[in-house]
């Protein structure tokens, strides 16, 4: 707890942690609000749009997943 030897790490990965964090807000918004207008349009089924939702959610999880294997 008192070692400031950590501190560089614990300073990069939490600039790596908000990048990811805006890049999963971005894609997951950016997805929600597409599928909104096309599902409206009716350009997408509902079940569609379910489907690429869930896809999105994948992506986002596997978007974080990357913070894992942050090295400093």
């Amino acid at each position: 707890a008192d070692d400031l030897g950590k501190l560089p790490f614990a300073v990069g990965l939490s600039r790596a942690s908000r990048r990811i964090i805006q890049q999963n807000l971005a894609v997951s918004l950016g997805v929600i609000g597409l599928l909104i207008v096309t599902s409206v349009w009716g350009v997408v089924q509902l079940s569609g749009a379910v489907v690429l939702h869930e896809g999105s959610t994948l992506i986002v999880i596997l978007n974080a997943l990357r913070l894992l294997r942050y090295r400093l």
